[in-house]
């Protein structure tokens, strides 16, 4: 198992990192494989995810919006936009007309709940799953405009794999029935 950034986990692969599976949080990333003949199978989306703000427990600063991240005092960490979540915080930012002056770009939607939960951000933008795994860490605000950018996860047995049955059972067994009612558990969303 492999837990980086769907950039860098693509970027791996397409560069000859040994994998059976591979699962993204977003097309994007998987198309790239796909484009670069890495994918044994047509790719299945198995869920989707949106943004969420998160900030320290309690909400200190009061925020209440995303229109509140564009003030420059709130210091503000999001996703680099060639990560997912970036994507995402720039279909946001586009479709609201709202520019955030982040502190910090980081390579990974866990790196930006690592920035608020150790107190090096004000706020920060995550997954709706992530926020919900932090648990009493931090505090989620919801924010309507997040329906602008859904993250569609799509996963794929890759060729080559030393594992071929056993990958195509895992990505059977993530799509199907179980699979479906453990992420929405976690709080994923439906494809």
């Amino acid at each position: 198992f492999s837990f980086a950034g769907s950039s860098d986990l693509a970027a791996q692969l397409i560069s000859g990192a040994p994998a059976d599976v591979f699962a993204s949080a977003d097309t994007k990333n998987m198309t790239e494989t796909v484009d670069e003949g890495l994918v044994a199978d047509d790719p299945v989306d198995f869920a989707s995810n949106t943004l969420t703000i998160v900030t320290a427990p309690g909400n200190p600063d009061g925020i209440a919006s995303f229109a509140d991240l564009a003030n420059p005092d709130v210091l503000t960490v999001i996703c680099a936009p060639q990560v997912p979540c970036g994507a995402a915080t720039v279909s946001v930012e586009a479709a609201t007309g709202t520019q955030i002056p982040a502190v910090s770009e980081e390579s990974s939607v866990t790196d930006v709940l690592g920035k608020v939960t150790s107190g090096q951000a004000d706020a920060g933008l995550v997954y709706v799953t992530d926020a919900a795994g932090a648990g009493e860490a931090v505090t989620a605000v919801p924010f309507a405009e997040s329906s602008e950018a859904v993250n569609t996860y799509p996963i794929a047995t890759l060729s080559g794999s030393d594992n071929e049955g056993t990958a195509r059972a895992f990505t059977e067994f993530v799509a199907g029935p179980v699979g479906q009612d453990v992420l929405g558990r976690a709080g994923f969303a439906a494809p």
